[in-house]
């Protein structure tokens, strides 16, 4: 198995019910391709770089696992048949970066820990 990250970006008309539902969506689609999801992080409404579809913001969420690399394919179809999705990004992440978004995970909850 693979780790993997995928980022995507979801249109910002969408209520707080409807954003979540739609990150559900996508997770159990990893869940039922065998996918372990390590870290799951939503990043909030942001300001594109560039407009998208006439749109400047977009909710954007970060999913990281571990899968086989057949069901990269099966999750990128659903992103592409899903409008409240405007644009994603999903790679393989080699040993180094791995490392990294550990250390990252681990410096995070350290300082949800203090708080």
């Amino acid at each position: 198995m693979n780790q993997y990250e995928t980022v995507f970006i979801l249109t910002p008309v969408l209520s707080d019910v409807q954003m979540k539902e739609t990150v559900e969506k996508f997770k159990a689609i990893l869940t039922q391709e065998g996918a372990e999801i390590i870290n799951e992080e939503n990043w909030g409404l942001k300001k594109l770089a560039y407009p998208i579809q006439k749109k400047s913001t977009g909710f954007y969420q970060l999913i990281e696992f571990k899968a086989e690399p057949s069901v990269i394919e099966k999750l990128e179809v659903n992103y592409r048949r899903d409008e409240r999705v405007i644009r994603f990004l999903t790679f393989k992440m080699d040993k180094y970066a791995a490392e990294y978004a550990a250390k990252r995970r681990n410096v995070k909850s350290t300082k949800k820990e203090e708080n």
